[in-house]
């Protein structure tokens, strides 16, 4: 695969990834509010989700890495996921003086996430 071309595919994922992100969070603070970062955990979940799913499906066969790594894996996935935007929501809470949110904040996307990881890779493993 040409330069040019990777690259194109992970612009592709990109805006459809940073497209969707930006759906989900603005659908998660109209239905719950400000007062937590909602939307980053969501994306985040999800993101987490779907890279077990896409690392699984490589790892049975069902799909080929390249291109698929590069168009969902880099590209959608990392412009889905916001762990920056974690970092910064996670700050501001810190900020406003808000400790058990953001301990909330980051216990929640660190450990749903990575079980989601996990969970997305069982589904497609399972044998059947």
């Amino acid at each position: 695969m040409t330069s040019l071309k990777i690259y194109l595919m992970i612009a592709a994922g990109g805006a459809s990834g940073a497209c969707l992100r930006f759906f989900i969070s603005e659908t998660m603070l109209k239905l719950l509010g400000r007062g937590f970062p909602f939307g980053t955990l969501a994306v985040n979940i999800l993101g987490s989700l779907l890279i077990g799913i896409l690392y699984g499906l490589i790892e049975r066969g069902i799909i080929t890495a390249s291109p698929a790594k590069t168009l969902i894996g880099i590209g959608f996935l990392g412009a889905l996921t916001t762990f920056s935007t974690f970092s910064m929501d996670s700050l501001v809470l810190l900020q406003q003086g808000h400790f058990f949110k953001m301990a909330l904040n980051i216990v929640l996307n660190v450990a749903v996430c990575i079980f989601m990881a996990w969970l997305g890779l069982q589904l497609v493993m399972q044998k059947g």
